[in-house]
């Protein structure tokens, strides 16, 4: 059974460009949005204007969703659930996940539980709430796939909305770094910055760009790269799985 026939009510597919910045490209790049858009609330409220995301990714044992994404498989669903916060509150938002992609585009489906509630999953595998199609169809696919928590990756995030197109999110993301986890908030975590120097420029759109995008994008030589936080998360974390261990 397919994930898109699972949870009803789609919305449109989406689709995200991700570029590598060197901190002076991000100067520039965020002084020519500026008259296009605007800061969002999240980032509004938060010191310095940059909130925290942290995001527990799973995966297989054998890491089957890390190889689908390096080897650039068209089809495929990531699982993560999301926080806002560094240490565990229970007033802290917890976000369940679903992202699925074809190619370039992608569909993400989340909701949104309390810390009992993620608590409890994390430790039985199944959700105490059973009547929402997204969380229903994350255990599902968790207990198909066989999968487990196996990393955290977190930054500080800018985000700004479009003034005039509401499909419109771009996205500035900061001091990235991960570590091996299985829960949101583990025991004195040791996290490895990913890279200091580079800012993640991420651009999501229901349809193509406006003008004034694609000729900024082009005006600052702006080229995609493939940017996947988690598959770095996991190199970091796993090395041998680049670098196979011989033994003697």
């Amino acid at each position: 059974m397919d994930l898109l026939t699972v949870i009803p009510d789609l919305g449109n597919w989406r689709f995200e460009y991700k570029y590598r910045l060197t901190p002076f490209q991000y100067h520039q790049v965020k002084a020519a949005i500026r008259p296009y858009m605007r800061v969002d609330p999240y980032t509004r409220r938060a010191p310095k204007r940059r909130y925290l995301v942290r995001s527990l990714y799973f995966d297989t044992t054998d890491f089957r969703a890390y190889q689908e994404k390096v080897n650039g498989d068209c089809d495929r669903t990531k699982l993560r659930i999301r926080t806002y916060s560094a240490s565990r509150d229970e007033t802290a938002s917890v976000r369940v996940e679903l992202k699925a992609r074809k190619g370039i585009a992608m569909e993400k489906h989340n909701t949104f539980v309390d810390m009992q509630d993620y608590e409890y999953f994390i430790h039985n595998n199944h959700w105490p709430v059973n009547d929402d199609p997204v969380l229903c169809e994350f255990e599902r696919y968790v207990h198909l796939k066989t999968l487990f928590p196996q990393v955290i990756v977190e930054y500080q995030r800018e985000g700004f909305s479009a003034r005039l197109e509401d499909s419109l999110r771009i996205t500035f993301d900061h001091s990235v770094r991960s570590t091996a986890a299985e829960t949101l908030f583990p025991t004195a975590p040791v996290f490895r910055n990913h890279n200091r120097h580079v800012i993640i420029l991420e651009i999501k759109c229901n349809k193509s760009q406006p003008a004034w995008l694609r000729n900024m994008v082009r005006e600052h030589g702006l080229r995609i790269a493939a940017n996947s936080k988690f598959a770095q998360a996991v190199e970091i974390s796993r090395p041998e799985l680049i670098r196979p261990v011989w033994s003697a």
